[in-house]
């Protein structure tokens, strides 16, 4: 009776294994990875590199007029957030500028202006990019999110704004395996702003410490 029961079991198991086996891989569209990357991932740390893409008028017809669009600059650094609001996003090359957050007040340090511009986290995020990567996970009450299939081997969804007046049109974020790997942001001006990120920590421990501004001397303040 045992040696019944037990072969019953092995069929079953068997069974089920290869049911498994046989399921279909069940692939997660963009919005969903986006999804789980906000509400899943508190803290991270990494390294991006930003390419920044200027249009121009190619035509004197207001009609026909199409944007021409040439590389300006490029520039790589590293970031560091606690959600929602903490971050630090450090530009290294070719230039160092820090944009610094603890929560309350964003401080824009240009070390070669000595010079810091603070203002207002709640008024600095709104739509913003750093909204959708630092603030907090009710993305869906500023933005419209939609799928837009794969590419560069990411699956990619667009978010656009809910509100109008705002500076940019629309946001294209890549996906690769649950993991963020690229931001297109398009202005209304029809220039482009092209983020790719790597060697991203999932959840590091960050203390909050990290994201105290500590203001250097001699700087030029410029309070907005």
């Amino acid at each position: 009776m045992i040696g019944l029961l037990l072969a019953s079991i092995a069929r079953i198991a068997t069974g089920v294994l290869i049911n498994l086996v046989a399921m279909p891989f069940v692939h997660a569209g963009g919005t969903i990875q986006f999804k789980n990357f906000v509400s899943q991932l508190h803290s991270a740390d990494g390294e991006f590199v930003q390419h920044q893409i200027k249009a121009t008028d190619g035509s004197a017809s207001q009609e026909l007029r199409q944007p021409v669009r040439t590389s300006m600059s490029t520039s790589s650094g590293t970031f560091q957030f606690i959600r929602p609001g903490k971050f630090i996003w450090a530009y290294q090359k070719p230039y160092k500028q820090l944009l610094h957050s603890d929560g309350h007040t964003l401080y824009i340090w240009d070390k070669d202006l000595n010079q810091v511009i603070t203002l207002s986290l709640s008024n600095a995020l709104g739509t913003s990019p750093a909204a959708i990567l630092f603030g907090s996970d009710k993305l869906e009450k500023n933005f419209s999110l939609h799928d837009t299939g794969v590419k560069q081997s990411c699956d990619w969804l667009k978010l656009i704004p809910k509100e109008k007046n705002t500076q940019f049109e629309y946001i294209d974020i890549g996906f690769q395996d649950g993991n963020l790997k690229m931001m297109e942001l398009h202005d209304v001006f029809g220039n482009i702003t092209l983020l790719s990120f790597s060697n991203i920590h999932k959840n590091p421990e960050l203390s909050a410490d990290t994201f105290k501004f500590l203001m250097p001397q001699g700087v030029d303040i410029i309070n907005n």
